[in-house]
This record gives C-alpha cells, sequence and structure tokens, in this order.
C-alpha cells in the first residue's frame, strides 16, 4: 500500500466538501475517481497533497504521517499531480519549463539563470520525450495547443520522480482525438514506469476503458469502488451519478 486516507474531513462554512472519506492506493494501481460536480474529488486530491489542511483524518504515504506537511514538502516526498486549470510558465518554452520543474526538484533552482541552460538537458529531454513533445521543445507555453499544454503539466508533475501521480480532470476540454491521445499516454506512463497513478474523469468512455479501479463520490463521500463493471452494475451509482445503465 503506497497510500492510505484515513477518515478525511473537510468542511467549507456548514458544507461538508469531504464527509470522512477513506480509500487505500496499491503500488502499480490505475484508477480513477468519478463523480458529478461538487463531488468533493478535487478537494480530496487537495487534501492528499496539502492544497487543504483536513479537519480531520490523517493521509498516511510510505508509512509516513504527511497530514500536517506543506505541499512541497508532500511533493518532494514523491507524490506528483496535474491541476484542473493548467499551471505551466507561458512565457517559458516547452523544454524550459521542464528543466525548470527538475531543477527545481534537484534543489537547484537558484541556478536558473545562468549556465542552467545547459543543466539537465538529458532528463528534461527524456521527459519531454516520454510526454510527446520532443517536436515543441521550443515553443512557448502560451503557444501551446490545449492538449500540449495538458501534456507539458503532466511532464513538470513527473520531474520529481513521482512515486504516486494523481491528475485532475486530465481530458478536460480536449477534443475526441486530443482526449485519446492523453488516455494512451495515461496508459504509457502507468505501464511503462510502474507508476500508481489516479485521476479525476467526466468521461465515462475513458474511465471504463483503462481503470483497473473506479472509486464514486457523492456529496462528499465515496459511495462505492470496484472494478469497472461493478461500477456498472451498481444500483446507486446509476441512479445517483450515471443515469442510466452504460
Amino acid at each position: 500500500m503506497i497510500l492510505e486516507a484515513e477518515k478525511l474531513i473537510k468542511a467549507f462554512g456548514g458544507l461538508r466538501a469531504v464527509d470522512g472519506v477513506s480509500l487505500e492506493i496499491e503500488e502499480k494501481e490505475l484508477s480513477a475517481i468519478i463523480g458529478t460536480n461538487g463531488a468533493g474529488k478535487t478537494t480530496l486530491f487537495n487534501l492528499l497533497t496539502g492544497g487543504s489542511k483536513c479537519d480531520s483524518g490523517r493521509v498516511i504515504f510510505n508509512g509516513e504521517d504527511i497530514t500536517t506537511l506543506h505541499p512541497y514538502e508532500i511533493c518532494q516526498k514523491g507524490i506528483g499531480r496535474s491541476f484542473q486549470v493548467t499551471n505551466i510558465f507561458p512565457r517559458l518554452n516547452t523544454f524550459e519549463n521542464i528543466q525548470v520543474a527538475v531543477l527545481s526538484a534537484q534543489g537547484m533552482s537558484k541556478k536558473l539563470f545562468s549556465p542552467s541552460r545547459k543543466m539537465a538537458q538529458e532528463e528534461t529531454s527524456e521527459i519531454l520525450e516520454s510526454v510527446g513533445l520532443s517536436d515543441q521543445k521550443d515553443v512557448l507555453g502560451s503557444l501551446l495547443a490545449h492538449g500540449d499544454r495538458r501534456r507539458l503539466d503532466i511532464g513538470i508533475a513527473l520531474a520529481i520522480h513521482p512515486e504516486l501521480l494523481l491528475l485532475d480532470e486530465p481530458t478536460a476540454g480536449m477534443s475526441p482525438k486530443e482526449s485519446l491521445e492523453i488516455t494512451e499516454l495515461i496508459q504509457k506512463l502507468a505501464r511503462e514506469r510502474g507508476l500508481p497513478l489516479v485521476f479525476i474523469e467526466h468521461d465515462m468512455n475513458i474511465v471504463f476503458s483503462i481503470s483497473e479501479k473506479v472509486r464514486v463520490m457523492h456529496q462528499g463521500r465515496i459511495i462505492f469502488e470496484g472494478k469497472p463493471e461493478e461500477v456498472k452494475a451498481n444500483d446507486e451509482v446509476q441512479e445517483i451519478y450515471l443515469g442510466e445503465k452504460v
């Protein structure tokens, strides 16, 4: 078990965005979290990565309690993530975006503006290759197509050599072609790197085609988890989220 969350609670005013969530993420797991808007999915990711502090409960990563750590400390421990809103440097080119993340992960962020242009080139190039952006290395972040920005965001998350990767709606706003490409990238990263990967997704075709496990959230709680075929067959999930059998 690489990560355990125990009875996490996070309230905003009188609303419990996350209401007693417990989960276990296994090594080499490829899983999805689904749920309607406002179900608490992104808030849960924020609790796991330190972006928000839980009101109660705890998070254990590789046997260590990380509940009270800051996001950069959790990142250093080995949890990488992407965000709903792409988080890149628009005035840097694609290569420089990854290079900055690599150097930061190596504790060399203070050397970004000098001989650093020649530093970490091999690792940066390897990450660009793994996310399919080698041919766009000189393109400014602001000029990348939406799908390529999402690839770059994932590449930045890979720069820390994560032991667990969390992706928040990686195909949001994409064309069918771009969604297919990102789906293939997710499978490739999980398979080739042996990387446990959990993603939030609204496209059920993607969820059911690549996930080994699916967790369903509703009103801040995980109401069901299981294999894709089990989720499809569950009456409560169909009623609350899917609306009809799929």
